[in-house]
């Protein structure tokens, strides 16, 4: 439907720097098309506070003015032509995206327990019996139990623990669950937390 009069937003172009608003993108075009350098820099200027009540928070850090100055330059698509009164050569990386992160390299197998415990069953393999490996078969067949219920793999039973565990360490741990007693975990902690109601 097209009412003449009406402007949508979709109609329009997109804005630079959403959080300053429409206004404030219309003055900074019209401090664009002033035609002296001293105009141009003192609606500048008047420009940096207005955007400086738009977004109160910026003072909070130490460099705000810098980062006014930075989006006023953005905010002008680098075409204001003033005596910048700070350095705005690096504006440019406010827009730029970071690099996406790097996935291990390595191909983990057990996506429900991690690439951590992994490694666990790895260097449960190579340790010598005695308190320092029993340790450490309680804490690695607790941490099991809880990734087991926190992805809700159905079964979080102990003998699936014990049965992983003695399959991902070629058979050098084995747990008797007559004698180990597994931490309660309690399922309410891996549930997601909504409002609570009157």
């Amino acid at each position: 439907m097209d009412i003449k009069g009406l402007d949508y937003n979709t109609q329009r172009s997109k804005l630079i720097m959403s959080e300053y608003g429409r206004e404030i993108q219309k003055m900074v075009e019209y401090a664009c098309g002033l035609p002296t350098k001293e105009e141009r820099l003192r609606c500048a200027k008047t420009i940096i506070r207005q955007m400086e009540n738009r977004n109160p928070q910026l003072r909070n850090s130490d460099d705000y003015e810098q980062t006014l100055w930075d989006h006023l330059y953005l905010m002008s698509h680098r075409e204001l032509d003033i005596d910048w009164p700070f350095d705005v050569s690096e504006a440019d990386k406010i827009l730029s995206k970071p690099q996406p992160m790097k996935l291990p390299s390595e191909n983990i197998r057990l996506r429900h327990y991690g690439h951590l415990i992994e490694e666990l069953f790895e260097q449960l393999k190579n340790m010598p019996e005695g308190e320092e490996r029993a340790a450490l078969v309680k804490k690695t067949a607790n941490q099991m139990k809880r990734d087991l219920v926190m992805w809700g793999h159905g079964s979080s039973d102990n003998e699936r623990i014990a049965s992983d565990l003695a399959r991902f360490t070629d058979g050098k741990i084995q747990l008797d669950l007559n004698n180990f007693v597994f931490e309660k975990v309690n399922m309410n902690d891996f549930r997601p937390t909504g409002k609570k109601k009157k």
